[in-house]
Parts: C-alpha cells; structure tokens; sequence
C-alpha cells in the first residue's frame, strides 16, 4: 500500500513551493516601501538604491516561480500589486520630492501620470494573451522606474542635473509606458541557451564595470536600453512598412501581359 502511494507521489512530478516565490516578491515590495521611506527622510540615493534592489528582485521571483513549479493566477497579481508601489509609487514620490515639487501643480500631475500609465502597462501585460514572450509592448515599468532612479544616482556623482529635462523625461517614460514601442524581453533568446558560458564570462566583466563607477554605469545601461529600443522599433517599424508597400506595388502573376 506504502508502495502504490510512493508510486502516485512520483506520477504527479515534483511538489510546488507556492510560498517561496511570493516570499521573495514581498522581500522586493519591503525595498519599495523602504524606498518610499528613504525619499519622506530625504535620503534620495538611498531611496534610488532601494529601487534597483526591487528590480533585482522583480527580476528574479518569476524565475524562482518557474524553477519550483509554483507558478500561479495568485502570485501574478501579487507581483503586479507589488510592482505598482515598487516601481509606480515609489519613484514617482522620490522624483517629486526631490526635484519636481518647485514645479507645483505640474509637476504632481508628471509623477501621478507616471504612476497611472505604470498601473495601465501592467493591467495590459496581465490581460494580453496576443505576445510570444520575446518583446514587451510598451517600456516595462520596472525599466521606467530604474532610469528615474538612475538619474538620481547620477546626480550624486556629477553634480545638480537640471530640473527642466526631468520633468521632460517623467511624461516621456509615461507615455512609453502605454505606447506600443516594442521592446526585447530577453526571455527566449536562442544565444542565451546555447552559449552559457560566454555570457557568464560577459556578464562578471559587465559586473566588474558597474561595480567601477555604479552611478554612471546603471545611468548608462538604463538608458542605453530606453532610447535603444525605442530607436530599434522604429526602425523596425519604417522597414516593416517600406517592405509592405513594395509588396503591394509588386505586379501580381498573369499580370504582365503586353497589349
């Protein structure tokens, strides 16, 4: 009897640990709210650094979720909920608070579009069934949040940055947020698979540089990845639509007959 039920354990596959994945999801929402925290005391870098640590996270329970079989409806939306205040509310109060509450009314309305168009990216990821996993439809709001943590890193390296710019960028990442700009998700990158070990090596040199100058490194990163794939898509996009023209200009076959 003892046998027969060993033997039933094994047909079902290996157990799940739903709690480990949202264990680590709320271990990112505690460095959001910790971020939150920092920026009310006034500690800007530290409320930056927090930020990054959320996106590390967020990186990585899907990951976990996956690996222990523990992916669920529950721990989707509990992500989504954790995202919003991590990488929504999060730097949106930080950005205010440190640069744009001089600009008053308008720049209150910047950090709350800021966390609407977060919100809205999110709701559409959760409900589009159309992608294949290898690009996200719109700035992913984890990214949107980084490249406002990383100016912000910046500034404690080079000095006072200009407030004007910031509150340009604050709309721009909203508005990426809900565009249909394609992005890479790096998700199921074929190089990824089958060249591990070159891009383990790769990635402790990228290591060793961030490590050389953090600030101006994730600035760069961050960013290099924003404007980078913005300019990939529309570049794809212009091709994609030269291409489609050719097509339709194209003499269909039988048609070349001479009067």
């Amino acid at each position: 009897m003892k046998r027969d039920r060993f033997r039933m354990n094994r047909k079902k596959g290996p157990r799940t640990v739903p709690f480990l994945p949202n264990f680590v999801t709320t271990i990112g929402l505690f460095f959001g709210f910790n971020s939150l925290h920092f920026s009310l005391m006034g500690k800007f870098y530290m409320a930056a650094v927090m930020i990054f640590l959320a996106a590390f996270i967020d990186a990585i329970d899907g990951r976990i979720a996956r690996a222990t079989n523990s992916t669920s409806a529950f721990g989707r939306e509990y992500d989504s909920l954790s995202d919003v205040i991590c990488f929504g509310v999060a730097p949106a109060i930080m950005v205010y608070l440190w640069e744009l509450k001089g600009y008053g009314r308008l720049g209150f309305l910047a950090c709350f579009l800021f966390v609407a168009c977060g919100a809205l990216r999110l709701a559409r990821f959760n409900t589009d069934t159309s992608g294949d996993n290898t690009k996200f439809t719109g700035l992913p709001i984890p990214v949107a949040a980084a490249a406002i943590a990383s100016v912000v890193l910046l500034s404690d390296k080079v000095g006072a940055i200009p407030d004007i710019p910031v509150l340009i960028g604050v709309y721009c990442l909203s508005f990426l947020m809900v565009s249909t700009v394609k992005y890479p998700s790096f998700k199921h990158v074929e190089y990824i698979k089958a060249h591990p070990f070159q891009l383990l090596v790769a990635g402790l040199l990228l290591v060793v540089v961030i490590a050389s100058a953090p600030e101006i490194m994730a600035f760069a990163v961050t960013m290099s990845f924003v404007v980078g794939g913005f300019l990939l898509s529309a570049i794809s996009t212009l091709f994609g639509r030269k291409k489609a023209l050719q097509i339709d200009h194209e003499p269909l076959p039988g048609n070349n007959h001479h009067s």
